[in-house]
C-alpha cells in the first residue's frame, strides 16, 4: 500500500510540473510571441465633401467708381457741407463759393441785355417812321409830286432800318445768352453731388481759395463701395484657363478664414508690361502677368479701398463627392491609373483596387469609381497626412495600429 501511494503522488507531481510548463509556454508565447506579430498598416478612410480645382491670384479692392468732384469758377470755398466718410445722394450740396462776382455777373448781363432792349424800341420807331415816309412818298409819286429819286431814297432807308434792328436782334441774343451764362456761373457756385456714393477723400478746406483758370480743381471725391472690384494679376500659364463669369473667392488679411465670393467680371487684353512707345512688350526677364477684374458686393462697407486680397478662382468644383488625400493615391501607372490598396478591418484583408479619379487638385482627390464611402485606403509609406478627424477637403481620418490588448 505504501509503494501504491508514493507512485501515486509521483504522477501528481509529473501532472502539476506539465500544467506549470504548459502555463508558461502559453504566457511566453502571449508576451513575446504577440509583440512579434506586424500590426495593422495606417489607413485612411474615404469620406465625403466638397472638392474645386482653382487658379490663384493676387490683388488689392477698388470702388467700383470714383468721381471727383470738382469747382468750374473760382473763389474761396464759403461752406463745406460733407466730411470724410459722409454717405452722399445725387444732388446733395458739397460745397458753397463765394458768389459775389458771380452775383455782379449776372447784374451786369441784364443790364446790358435791358440797355439793348431799349435800343431796339428805338429802331422800331424809326423803322415804323421810314415806312411811313415811304407810304406818302408812294403816293405823291403818283401824283407827280415826288420825284423817283425821292421814292429810291425812302425805300432804301426803310431797307437800313429794317437791317439795323435785324442787327440789334442778333445783339440781344448774344445779350441772353451772356446773362445765361452768368446765371450758369452762379450756379456753379453751389457744388452739388452728381452721383451717389461715400465721399473718400476731401482736398479744400473752408475759406481757401481755389482758381479754375487752368483744371478744375477737385473738391471731393465720391466713390461707389456698394460694389468692389478686385484688380489680380493672374500669370500667362493660368489665364488661358479662366473667363469673365467663373466663381470666384478671395480673403483679406483682417480675416484669413473668412471665404468671400466675388465673379471674374474681365480680363485684361495685355499685360501691364506692354510699353507705348512701340505696342510691344518690354524686354524683361520677369514673368507676365494679365490683370483679372473681379466684382463683389459690398452692402455693408466692410471691404475698404487698396486692401490685399489672395483669390482662388473656381476652374471645376464637386459636390458631396468621395474624396482620398492626393497623396495616398500615388501617381498614376503609364495607362493613367490609379491603384490603391484596400485593408478589411474585420478579416485584416488587403486588396488592391483600381480607382478612377475626377478633379485632383494635388491636396484631396474626387474619386469617381473604384471606392465605396467608409472603405479603409492603406497609406503606409505616405508622409504628412492629416490625424483622425482631419477636414473631407483637406485629407481623410488617419488610423495607425491599434493598441495592445488589455491596455
Amino acid at each position: 500500500m505504501a509503494k501504491n501511494g508514493r507512485r501515486r503522488k509521483s504522477w501528481w507531481r509529473w501532472i502539476i510540473a506539465l500544467l506549470v510548463l504548459a502555463a508558461l509556454a502559453g504566457g511566453g508565447w502571449y508576451y513575446f510571441g504577440r509583440t512579434q506579430a506586424e500590426p495593422p498598416p495606417p489607413t485612411v478612410e474615404v469620406t465625403r465633401g466638397d472638392v474645386q480645382q482653382t487658379v490663384l491670384a493676387s490683388g488689392s479692392l477698388e470702388a467700383n467708381t470714383v468721381t471727383s468732384v470738382g469747382a468750374q469758377v473760382s473763389g474761396r470755398i464759403e461752406t463745406l457741407h460733407v466730411k470724410l466718410g459722409d454717405t452722399v445722394k445725387k444732388g446733395d450740396p458739397i460745397a458753397d463759393i463765394d458768389s459775389l462776382d458771380q452775383e455782379n455777373a449776372v447784374k451786369s448781363a441784364q443790364a446790358a441785355l435791358a440797355n439793348m432792349k431799349a435800343q431796339r424800341l428805338g429802331k422800331v420807331a424809326d423803322q415804323t417812321q421810314a415806312q411811313q415816309t415811304l407810304a406818302r412818298t408812294e403816293q405823291l409819286l403818283k401824283q407827280n409830286l415826288k420825284s423817283q429819286a425821292d421814292y429810291d431814297s425812302a425805300t432804301a432807308t426803310v431797307d437800313a432800318a429794317a437791317a439795323s434792328l435785324a442787327a440789334l436782334d442778333a445783339q440781344i441774343s448774344q445779350a441772353e445768352l451772356a446773362v445765361d451764362s452768368a446765371n450758369l456761373n452762379l450756379s456753379r457756385t453751389k457744388i452739388t453731388s452728381p452721383v451717389d456714393g461715400t465721399v473718400v477723400a476731401v482736398l479744400v478746406s473752408e475759406g481757401q481759395n481755389i482758381s479754375s483758370a487752368q483744371t478744375s480743381p477737385t473738391i471731393v471725391k465720391v466713390a461707389d463701395l456698394d460694389t468692389m472690384v478686385i484688380k489680380a494679376q493672374i500669370s500667362e500659364a493660368d489665364v488661358t484657363r479662366v473667363q469673365p463669369g467663373q466663381k470666384a473667392f478671395f480673403t483679406i488679411l483682417g480675416e484669413p478664414n473668412n471665404q468671400i465670393e466675388a465673379t471674374l467680371r474681365s480680363i485684361e487684353p495685355a499685360p501691364d508690361a506692354i510699353t507705348t512707345a512701340d505696342s510691344g512688350i518690354s524686354s524683361s526677364d520677369n514673368a507676365i502677368y494679365y490683370n483679372g477684374r473681379f466684382e463683389v458686393k459690398n452692402p455693408d462697407h466692410k471691404l475698404r479701398i487698396a486692401m490685399t486680397a489672395k483669390i482662388s478662382i473656381v476652374l471645376k468644383e464637386a459636390k458631396d463627392a468621395l474624396l482620398l488625400p492626393s497623396a495616398v493615391l500615388g501617381s498614376p501607372n503609364r495607362q493613367g491609373k490609379y491603384f490603391v490598396r484596400v485593408l478589411d478591418p474585420r478579416t485584416g484583408e488587403i486588396t488592391p483596387h483600381e480607382v478612377t479619379v475626377g478633379i485632383n487638385n494635388n491636396i484631396s482627390a474626387e474619386i469617381t469609381g473604384g471606392l465605396d464611402e467608409g472603405d479603409e485606403v492603406v497609406a503606409s509609406g505616405v508622409a504628412g497626412l492629416r490625424p483622425a478627424g482631419g477636414t473631407a477637403a483637406g485629407g481623410g481620418r488617419f488610423r495607425g495600429p491599434p493598441a495592445p490588448f488589455g491596455l
